[in-house]
């Protein structure tokens, strides 16, 4: 796959270019630690129940839907949940911080590439996390926007004809995420060329992430996002 024969990057945004599973961490670990929940059991509770939630209620904004993942995170550890902190979690993402490489790299793509949000989060949420970045998107298309969540291949056909309404065709058009469930999947099923980017290389399980079912397989596959930025130089 040639680099250079695209037009645009879409990208995920939390666990691609915000390190949402040390946000999580943060925030959930000093609740969870009182059960003696593990951190890599924090991570892979979340993801279930996260991706459940967004299934169960699609049109549901990001901040009710962590309220709702908190609630049930409590169930199924035991621990006790008041009326403020399930709320205080759904508030959580713009404290969760960018990866380190990530506001360079996209300076460097933007020089060559559209850069396009795709992501499952709510207009608000990403404001915040977008000053961490430091680009301004040519798109930005969120969960809040679309009325799903990813993996549902309406996001990635909400995309697309977005993309075709500013001239990028879907060939032109190169999807970039960490999560292999809700992303580079769907992104396949779309008809998308796709860019892993392997932020859990060297650790073991899938993190937040949910397993994958379907064509998993990248078309790239990198370590960070700089190295993306590398190979299109």
């Amino acid at each position: 796959m040639n680099l250079h024969d695209f037009d645009a990057l879409t990208f995920d945004c939390y666990g691609t270019l915000i390190d949402w599973e040390q946000g999580i961490l943060t925030e959930l670990r000093p609740w969870a630690s009182k059960a003696g929940i593990s951190d890599d059991a924090i991570l892979e509770t979340f993801g279930a129940e996260e991706s459940r939630c967004e299934a169960a209620t699609p049109d549901k904004p990001y901040p009710g839907i962590l309220a709702d993942v908190y609630r049930a995170l409590g169930q199924r550890w035991g621990l006790p949940v008041s009326e403020v902190a399930p709320i205080a979690f759904g508030g959580s993402v713009g404290r969760w911080p960018a990866f380190p490489d990530s506001p360079d790299a996209l300076a460097a793509l933007q020089q060559r590439y559209k850069l396009v949000i795709l992501s499952n989060v709510d207009q608000a949420s990403f404001r915040r996390s977008n000053a961490k970045l430091g680009v301004d998107f040519d798109l930005i298309l969120t969960a809040q926007d679309i009325g799903s969540y990813k993996p549902n291949p309406r996001n990635f056909a909400y995309a697309l004809t977005a993309l075709a309404e500013i001239g990028i065709a879907r060939e032109r058009v190169l999807h970039v995420a960490q999560s292999l469930f809700h992303d580079i999947v769907p992104a396949k099923a779309a008809g998308l060329k796709t860019v892993w980017i392997n932020r859990r290389r060297g650790k073991a399980g899938g993190g937040a992430t949910p397993p994958a079912s379907g064509d998993a397989s990248p078309d790239l596959e990198v370590g960070s996002l700089a190295e993306l930025a590398e190979r299109a130089a």
